[in-house]
């Protein structure tokens, strides 16, 4: 369920993200390169940060618009590097 989780917090802000820089091309007179190289990662980013802001210091409701409620929950265990012979 971890990886579910995790896969769908970080595809949804790709994916608006994408939007976002798709908008602004067809908004803005942008080089196509300048909008999948900067834009897109960037509007992802801010998207992502600004609802994990508010997921922590406002509600845990604001995780659905990353995709679900609440992020991963990991183990607190230690992890062990495999030994090489």
């Amino acid at each position: 369920m971890n990886v579910y989780v995790s896969l769908l917090r970080t595809g949804i802000p790709a994916l608006v993200g994408w939007l976002v820089a798709l908008a602004g091309r067809y908004g803005l007179d942008l080089d196509p390169g300048a909008v999948a190289g900067v834009l897109a990662p960037v509007a992802g980013f801010l998207y992502y940060a600004v609802f994990r802001f508010a997921e922590e210091r406002i509600s845990p409701k604001f995780g659905w618009l990353l995709g679900y409620a609440r992020p991963p929950q990991y183990e607190a265990g230690k992890a062990t590097l495999p030994s090489v012979h």
